[in-house]
């Protein structure tokens, strides 16, 4: 029975503000866990990204998932909770700038976290999804490096595709292409 529980009954004794207050630390208790790890999950794609891409040069950077992006790491600006005055507990998106052209082109890749437990699934906008175990495990890392890959590469071979084979001029990027301007 619930009223048989030491904590129920010591929390029976708490005025309602009181069990609201804990309630409100719990979630914030929560909601910086959840930030972090997905702050840490992003850090850890975006350079091992960069090296899987190309070992000598900075080629991705984190940068937020809407409006403006420039060719530079954003910090906390380039995740989805930056700016709203707390923390939410939800799914977290990012943006990665990826370096498409040895011309200063960088194309944002939009992706969402979502954890749960020691899990956290990985979403590329328009695109798949992965999972990674907490810690990240070399394996599961590989698998979503190629991914992220594949989505940016497969995107640029279909568009040529659909213009050889007269099929072309959607509007359905997914993602924005930004030129560097020196």
């Amino acid at each position: 029975m619930v009223g048989n529980k030491p904590e129920t009954a010591a929390k029976s004794k708490l005025s309602r503000l009181d069990r609201l207050a804990e309630a409100a630390e719990t979630y914030g208790d929560r909601s910086f866990q959840n930030y972090s790890q997905v702050r840490n999950v992003a850090e850890t794609i975006r350079d091992s990204f960069c090296k899987f891409l190309d070992e000598g040069k900075q080629c991705v950077y984190l940068v937020p998932p809407k409006g403006p992006f420039a060719a530079q790491n954003s910090g906390s600006a380039a995740f989805s909770a930056w700016g709203k005055g707390f923390l939410p507990l939800e799914p977290i998106s990012f943006g990665l700038a990826v370096a498409i052209s040895k011309k200063q082109d960088y194309m944002r890749l939009v992706l969402t976290c979502r954890k749960e437990g020691n899990q956290v699934f990985l979403s590329i906008e328009k695109g798949r999804e992965f999972e990674l175990s907490l810690p990240i495990n070399d394996v599961e890392l590989g698998a979503v490096l190629e991914g992220l890959y594949e989505h940016l590469y497969d995107y640029f071979q279909d568009q040529i595709d659909a213009f050889d084979n007269g099929h072309y001029g959607k509007n359905d990027i997914g993602f924005d292409i930004h030129r560097v301007s020196e």
